[in-house]
């Protein structure tokens, strides 16, 4: 995720993308779950259900981010962003319930005798791990350009499809070319690519439930608002900040001391300059709240 807060590209870009990779997902759950059934392939089922799971994440993510763009209204005053880390949470969920699902599966499958796969199944996952990746990367820049959660969480569903689809890759050819006895393989495959999905789930939903939280952001953009703060002429000191994040904006809570003489009108010019100069600095911060006080050197600033 980018420590940049200023840069945010156009919403609408990630929806497109969520667009694209719903398209995308359910083109290779069809194909994936033909191949697995046709070509005897258990882990390359457990990837067709994988791909399953991420066209709900797709739905999940383009939702996120439709409503998270709204504008803030009277019922919701600090607007929409928590959408989008809520869908983020959601589509975590759905991986970390594929995984489990994949795991029990290919369990049964491994205690199981059965019949070594269909060597073309390798073509189809070598095609899959290739689309997939380029789609992870291509919505991970956007990720990291934006700061959304949502965004990164979808680049890393896909990139766990393409994950499977290598283990898969890996497990089908040691069937083959180990011969007779080693027809497992291709379950335990599937297995350890479930547990390479709890891993990334995992640490997307406590990315997810960080900003649920209002955790602090990064200390870059905490230094980057007291900077901005500090540096506008009349600012005698900084006692509180606070800042928040909402999607991919920030919402700043600051307290500012100033020459004790000002009058409420040069002290109510002089926050609008602080915001001014947050904002320069921080184009992401939607909301800035400055509160005005009196500067006191014996007091800690």
């Amino acid at each position: 995720m980018s420590s940049d807060p200023s840069s945010r590209p156009p919403v609408p870009q990630s929806q497109r993308l969520a667009q694209l990779g719903l398209v995308i997902n359910a083109g290779l759950a069809v194909i994936k779950l033909v191949a697995g059934l046709l070509g005897n392939s258990y882990a390359l089922v457990a990837d067709a259900v994988e791909s399953s799971t991420d066209m709900i994440g797709s739905l999940v993510v383009w939702s996120g981010l439709r409503i998270a763009s709204r504008d803030p209204d009277e019922l919701y005053p600090f607007g929409y962003g928590r959408a989008e880390a809520l869908a983020a949470a959601t589509v975590s969920a759905l991986m970390l319930g594929a995984a489990t699902g994949i795991a029990i599966e290919a369990i049964a499958e491994i205690r199981t005798p059965h019949h070594a796969p269909a060597w073309w199944t390798l073509l189809v996952l070598a095609m899959v791990i290739v689309v997939k990746e380029l789609l992870a990367k291509r919505v991970m820049a956007v990720s990291e350009v934006s700061g959304s959660v949502v965004v990164a969480a979808d680049a890393w569903h896909h990139r766990a499809d393409a994950i499977t689809s290598g283990a898969a890759f890996i497990g089908i050819a040691l069937a083959l070319v180990g011969g007779p006895g080693w027809e497992p393989a291709d379950d335990w495959a599937a297995l350890v690519a479930a547990g390479v999905i709890v891993i990334n789930g995992s640490l997307l939903l406590r990315t997810a439930l960080r900003d649920l939280m209002d955790r602090a952001p990064e200390p870059s953009v905490l230094a980057t608002v007291s900077d901005a703060a500090r540096g506008t002429p009349g600012v005698l000191a900084i006692e509180k900040l606070k800042i928040r994040k909402s999607g991919t904006a920030f919402y700043v809570d600051i307290h500012v001391q100033a020459d004790p003489a000002l009058s409420l009108h040069d002290a109510h010019i002089l926050s609008g300059m602080v915001k001014t100069a947050i904002r320069q600095r921080v184009p992401a911060a939607m909301g800035v709240l400055i509160h005005m006080e009196p500067f006191e050197p014996t007091e800690e600033a």
